[in-house]
Parts: structure tokens; C-alpha cells; sequence
């Protein structure tokens, strides 16, 4: 790379780590970065997925104070991140590239329509949740397990996916849902990453300068992202979520 793509590459990597704490989407401008630059797509996408885990980490520490008294809620769903990480990965590097992003938008969208119904959803579902398992049962965690797949394979909008998921089951903070989220997406861009290091070629220039800029990302998210209420969080997700689906269609 020349430097200055070295710099536009290491800037997207603090905006995709920024992003990603408060809630997902970062690959959205790591992705076509790397893809403007020449690399092929399978290749951006894995040295991407590999550039975004110490983001990802860096966020989580960053909601650490969010995240106390959520161990059991972490270990059970982060299974589920784990083998779903696992098989979109493994999927990643059998699979056509057509095959699974063709319904990536759709997922995107529904995921906000759930952002947005979710205030609403709480209140038909209060007095359900009062004699539920308050973690949303098996539909909940197989609802994680498919996230992550999605997230191993490609990751644009994890953060919506879960968010969605989790403020529309889980009766809880938006603040400590979304430290929960910054955890599992780290598991899911983890394992993926294993698995491409083992197999997979890697641009490790490009993964290096991702890695460098979404950890200052992370932080520097996390720090803001905190201190949004859950209103103008919701709003964010929605954007976000919305943008991201108009541009994958527009591809």
C-alpha cells in the first residue's frame, strides 16, 4: 500500500471501531475501503474480519462497568456466538459470495423494524416476561446462534442484529444490552479469525492497520456511547441499520 492508503485504511479503522462499540456496522466502511484499494473481496473480507477483533475487544472493555452481573447471561449466549462464528466462517470459504449476502439487507431491515417496535414490544410483553426465563429461552438463543453465522460470514450490522434481538426479548438496560453485544461480536470476529488464520490468505498490512485504528476506535466509542440515552441510541441503531441495508442493495 501507498502511505496515504495506509492512512485512509488505519482512519476507517477508527471509524469502523467507533462504530462498532456503540452499535455495529464498522465493516459497512472497513469493507469497501480495503475493496477500493484492490483487494479482492474474499481476501478484504477476511483481513477485515481479523482488523476488527482488538476493536471489538476495545469496546468491550469499555462498557466493562455495564457489564457486572451479566456473567451467566455472557456464557450462555456466548456459546452460541461461538459456533455460529464458527460455521459463518467455514461458510465464508465454501460458499459462493453471492449466496449468503443476497439476504443480508432483508435481515438488516427487519432487524430495525424490531428497534423500532421494541418499546412497544416490552409493554405487550411485560406480563409474559414476569413468569419467562428473563435470558428469552431457546428461540432467544437460536436467534443468537443464527447472528453469529451471519457475523462469522460477513458481520455488516451484527451490532443491529443483536441489539434488536436482545432489546426485544431481554428486559434490561440499552446501555448494558449493548456491553452484552460489544462481547459476543468480539467472539464472533475471534473465532472467524482463527479459522482464517489457519486456512485463509490474509493481507496482514491491511489487518494490521484496521486492528491499530478500530482499538483507538473502540475506546474512543465506548466512551461516548455510554453516555447516550436510550432514545437517541435507538435513533442511532436505526440510522445505521437503514444505511446499511440502501447500501448493500446498492451494490
Amino acid at each position: 500500500m501507498e502511505a496515504l492508503e495506509m492512512v485512509a485504511v488505519g482512519a476507517a479503522g477508527v471509524a469502523a471501531g467507533g462504530l462498532n462499540a456503540v452499535v455495529g456496522s464498522g465493516t459497512l466502511i472497513t469493507f469497501p475501503t480495503l475493496m477500493a484499494f484492490g483487494l479482492p473481496p474474499v481476501l478484504a473480507n477476511v483481513s477485515n474480519n481479523l482488523g476488527l477483533v482488538p476493536g471489538t475487544l476495545s469496546a468491550a472493555y469499555g462498557y466493562r462497568r455495564e457489564m457486572k452481573g451479566q456473567l451467566r447471561r455472557l456464557v450462555r449466549f456466548g456459546a452460541a456466538s461461538l459456533i455460529g462464528g464458527l460455521i459463518g466462517a467455514l461458510l465464508l470459504l465454501r460458499l459462493p459470495a453471492d449466496a449468503f449476502q443476497a439476504v443480508v439487507p432483508a435481515l438488516i431491515l427487519t432487524a430495525c423494524l424490531l428497534v423500532l417496535l421494541q418499546p412497544w414490544l416490552n409493554r405487550r410483553l411485560k406480563n409474559r416476561r414476569s413468569g419467562a426465563n428473563r435470558d428469552g429461552g431457546a428461540p432467544m438463543w437460536c436467534g443468537v446462534l443464527v447472528t453469529g453465522v451471519y457475523g462469522g460470514y460477513f458481520g455488516a450490522a451484527q451490532g443491529v442484529l443483536l441489539m434488536a434481538l436482545f432489546g426485544t426479548f431481554l428486559p434490561d438496560d440499552l446501555q448494558r444490552l449493548n456491553a452484552a453485544k460489544n462481547v459476543l461480536a468480539s467472539l464472533v470476529n475471534g473465532v472467524a479469525a482463527v479459522v482464517f488464520i489457519a486456512v485463509a490468505d490474509i493481507d496482514w498490512t491491511a489487518a494490521g492497520l484496521i486492528a491499530a485504528g478500530s482499538t483507538v476506535g473502540g475506546l474512543i466509542g465506548a466512551r461516548f456511547g455510554r453516555k447516550l440515552p436510550p432514545l437517541a441510541m435507538r435513533t442511532f441503531i436505526v440510522v445505521v441499520g437503514t444505511t446499511a441495508s440502501v447500501i448493500m442493495l446498492m451494490q
